[in-house]
């Protein structure tokens, strides 16, 4: 089927519909967040098929909905959402949170201003480089036992508070409070375990990354003072995720649960859209593996930002609370998680959200959500490539209709492989230097695999979910130093 055969019913300038009635066996429509500039991208690769598959899967409400930073993946595409109904054997899909889970973005603030730290910035990110291991296999100074891996499991970044590492504070301005409760270290295999006992703390390859950045733009002043942000001002972004743990254990169930399909009779027109019922035995286990490595995530960026204030404090002489390195936000994305939402009649139903590429964008007053943000709605970050910006945003009411979900990043346009035939590595680094972006990496490869120009623009990214009514923008951030694997 080529992708380019799909039709595309145009609703808005923000929004496209596949009709259920396209092909046999879909459940739902299919919805499409984006322009008409970035659906040329989209139409390259076969995200759109995907969108049309996870249609087809069984108890799926609403949508199968996929973000503007979209494309192809595993099952699922990158970017896509699909909420399933358990009470209606809605099914849960390793497929539909992807192997990096909980691979997440976490936003801090400092008081400096960009010019009060310049002089020292190359100095900074090799300080950073140093206190944060990255790249393929890195491996952290803090090494775990098994029992401790296990607690790490169970209670994701409190663990790591609870050893020294942090504050409460840290705990409230996290997702789910930096633990989703349900985890179950037995449902983790000796493998995972072996993988993920030296990498809490450590960013990873690809596109993770550690930024220095300054706030170049302020869109929404009140929301924006009220977390304490200025233009001008310093801060950090830190995105990683579960690391070699997490995609043991999303490997693992994506072969262990390829039976459901006969078991339960279910009918997919991908296998890998391999799943389970939510209630059966194996979703729930497949449930308790997912949280539990999505913990893993939230500690490892918890120690990671702790690493960072000691970097901060080793350049500038100061402890992190006098320089307000206080953490803004941290919130996941590729994750599957059971929440109460309002469906088309009305009624309000649990639902196992999946969120591949994509991440909860809850608006003020969301139950789930810390008191500090009860006011502002949760913020909603989505990082861009690492020579042009990235973005903070807030949730709002009128993303009910995508179960509060937004984009995740920028989204790539080009694999890593003709990224090596497109760009060389002196190229690039010119790049960055004209931009003012200082870079330390620990590949070569890796900084030709990252370039600018294997990603949309992030600000039209941005612009279609604020358009759309996904999420409102507060500020941009731009990079000035940068580190990665």
């Amino acid at each position: 089927m080529e992708t380019t055969q799909i039709p595309l019913e145009q609703l808005d300038p923000y929004r496209y519909q596949i009709p259920s009635s396209y092909k046999e066996g879909m459940r739902v429509p299919g919805r499409i967040y984006t322009s008409d500039r970035l659906l040329n991208d989209i139409l390259k690769d076969k995200a759109l098929e995907q969108v049309v598959n996870v249609a087809h899967l069984p108890g799926i409400v609403g949508q199968s909905m996929a973000m503007p930073d979209m494309h192809w993946g595993y099952g699922f595409p990158i970017g896509g959402v699909a909420a399933t109904d358990p009470k209606q054997g809605g099914v849960i899909s390793p497929g539909g949170v992807g192997f990096d889970i909980n691979c997440g973005v976490r936003f801090i603030r400092t008081n400096f201003k960009q010019e009060e730290i310049q002089d020292r910035l190359n100095d900074l990110v090799a300080t950073l480089f140093d206190f944060v291991p990255s790249g393929l296999g890195s491996k952290s100074g803090l090494r775990l036992n098994q029992n401790q891996v296990k607690q790490v499991l169970v209670k994701g970044s409190r663990w790591v508070v609870e050893e020294g590492f942090g504050t409460a504070h840290d705990l409230d301005a996290t997702e789910d409070y930096g633990a989703i409760a349900g985890a179950d270290p037995q449902a983790v295999s000796d493998r995972a375990y072996e993988r993920g006992k030296c990498q809490v703390g450590t960013l990873g390859s690809g596109n993770h990354f550690l930024e220095v950045q300054v706030v170049d733009q302020i869109f929404d002043e009140d929301v924006a003072r009220d977390l304490h942000l200025f233009k001008g001002q310093v801060a950090v972004m830190i995105h990683c995720g579960s690391r070699g743990l997490g995609y043991q254990v999303c490997d693992d169930y994506c072969h262990s649960i390829g039976h459901c399909l006969t078991k339960y009779h279910i009918e997919v027109p991908d296998r890998q859209l391999a799943c389970a019922p939510v209630e059966s035995l194996e979703g729930q286990e497949y449930l308790s593996a997912m949280r539990a490595a999505a913990n893993f995530a939230f500690a490892n960026r918890q120690y990671i930002m702790h690493q960072t204030r000691k970097s901060f404090e080793k350049v500038f002489r100061k402890n992190w609370e006098t320089m307000g390195m206080q953490l803004i936000y941290d919130v996941a994305h590729n994750i599957a998680k059971i929440e109460k939402h309002k469906l088309a009649n009305g009624r309000e139903r649990p639902l196992c959200v999946h969120r591949k590429g994509a991440t909860r964008a809850f608006p003020p007053g969301h139950p789930e959500l810390a008191p500090r943000f009860q006011k502002i709605g949760q913020p909603v970050i989505i990082p861009g490539d690492m020579g042009r910006a990235s973005y903070l945003l807030i949730g709002v009411e009128s993303a009910d209709e995508t179960f509060y979900s937004c984009c995740h990043g920028a989204g790539r346009v080009m694999s890593r492989s003709k990224a090596t035939k497109m760009f060389n590595v002196k190229d690039v680094l010119a790049d960055l230097e004209s931009r003012g972006v200082v870079i330390q990496a620990q590949s070569k490869a890796t900084i030709v695999e990252e370039a600018s120009g294997v990603y949309k623009d992030v600000t039209e990214v941005v612009d279609v979910v604020a358009q759309a009514g996904l999420s409102k923008k507060v500020c941009r951030m731009r990079p000035i130093g940068v580190v990665k694997g």
